[in-house]
């Protein structure tokens, strides 16, 4: 039995002509399960974002490396706090000194003592209780300031309180984010190991298509997908291999499909795997290659189809991971969204936590929304931020999958699940923000 039969043979319920969002959720994630990219090498912080870590990043230091204080004030030994103290009451102390950040203060210290503390500077010996500089009265060197309006140990940092030495920072698997480069350099790294990048050949199909720079012809359009997946892909952090655009002739479709394997770990394909009279990609993928063809029920990106392409008869490494997309526009970033850039995210290396989907947005429909049970529903939507309340959602009048100008000016898409019916004005709905993942 084949791999992908395989999987299809171990999911409830699976029907290739009409399959739910949730069921090729499940077939993906068990065909992608092991990471395709085992390689590594290392990288400059420079070079980092959002790269996959190859192994654990553990401190070789704690951070903070010494308690210090968490504001500018005056450091003192809290001991010096009158336990419940009435409302009126304060504490007066002598200010001795100024500690810096960057030097340590090494001036002695009486009862009663407190040094005029900088944010970051580490604290004098015996001093564990910064008071804020805007709560204190300062005369000469004398600082007063009310009792009650902090607690023993206040505005004090410890050492390791962020990162203790010995203890992993960052995971394998995790893809590297702005905040991950601070932290990688606040342990005094200057670089990391990471999984090389997944490399992605995509392509358009179709002869209606016309490539950027030809002359405009009747019946035919000018081909958008290419760019889009493109920029899909490159957000990802994949090395994109570009194969340009690919006429309705089985031969160059399959000379195409055959370096796609030689040359790449997955590929993406826009257009020719429904059942149209022209549509050959879905003959030669299946000529070469471990298919599955689906019909999901889901709305706009219905045809899709998914497979495994061998590299060539003498290679050892694993097939190259086919997504065949649908052609119109829309539905092209809708079933990348939804189904690939989880898929390669996955074979990138990422751990579940990063190759998990980006949480959805509750937010409020400001109109009604029609919808039929039994599909889920991607919806171009304007989510707006409401002070003191939940966001609100308007969708877009027209969603059809060809109207690209829609997916434009939205930030997001309106997820209605399968079982979901119409939406009234007001209700909740789910969101996916375009933000972060295109």
């Amino acid at each position: 039995m084949s791999r992908i039969a395989d999987i299809a043979s171990a999911l409830p319920g699976y029907d290739a002509a009409d399959l739910s969002v949730d069921a090729v959720h499940a077939f993906l994630s068990q065909l992608t399960a092991p990471a395709v990219v085992t390689q590594r090498e290392s990288v400059s912080l420079f070079d980092a974002l959002g790269r996959v870590l190859a192994e654990d990043i553990v401190s070789p230091i704690s951070v903070p490396p010494h308690d210090n204080s968490a504001m500018d004030g005056y450091a003192f030994d809290g001991a010096l706090l009158p336990a419940d103290a009435p409302s009126d009451a304060s504490v007066t102390l002598r200010v001795v000194g100024t500690a810096l950040a960057g030097a340590a203060w090494r001036g002695a210290l009486a009862t009663g003592d407190a040094v005029h503390i900088m944010t970051g500077a580490m604290m004098p010996p015996g001093l564990d209780t910064v008071i804020p500089q805007e709560f204190c009265n300062v005369e000469g060197d004398t600082v007063r300031f009310p009792a009650h309006v902090l607690r023993r140990g206040d505005n004090r940092r410890f050492a390791g309180e962020d990162l203790m030495q010995g203890q992993p920072a960052l995971r394998r698997g995790e893809r590297l984010s702005p905040a991950a480069l601070g932290m990688v350099a606040s342990l005094g790294l200057s670089g990391v190991p990471v999984l090389r990048r997944l490399r992605v050949a995509y392509f358009s199909t179709g002869d209606e298509i016309l490539s950027l720079g030809e002359a405009p012809r009747e019946g035919a359009v000018y081909d958008s997908n290419r760019y889009t997946v493109f920029g899909l892909l490159a957000r990802l952090g994949c090395e994109v291999v570009d194969l340009g655009l690919v006429r309705d002739d089985p031969a160059t479709l399959a000379a195409t499909l055959q370096r796609a394997a030689r040359e790449a770990d997955a590929i993406v394909s826009s257009g020719g795997v429904s059942t149209g009279a022209a549509d050959h990609t879905r003959d030669v993928m299946q000529q070469l290659g471990d298919m599955a063809f689906w019909r999901v029920a889901m709305r706009p990106g219905r045809p899709l189809a998914v497979g495994l392409i061998p590299r060539d008869a003498i290679s050892t490494q694993p097939p190259a991971v086919l997504f065949g997309l649908p052609g119109n526009p829309v539905a092209v970033m809708v079933t990348f969204l939804a189904f690939v850039r989880p898929a390669l995210l996955r074979m990138m290396g990422c751990n579940d936590a990063a190759s998990a989907p980006p949480p959805l947005l509750r937010a409020r429909s400001t109109g009604p929304i029609r919808k039929k049970p039994g599909r889920t529903e991607y919806q171009r939507g304007f989510v707006r931020m409401v002070p003191g309340a939940l966001p609100e959602v308007g969708v877009a009048g027209n969603q059809g999958s060809g109207v690209l100008s829609s997916m434009v000016e939205a930030n997001g898409l309106v997820v209605l699940p399968h079982g979901q019916g119409c939406v009234a004005a007001g209700d909740e709905v789910d969101v996916m923000m375009f933000d972060g993942v295109i």
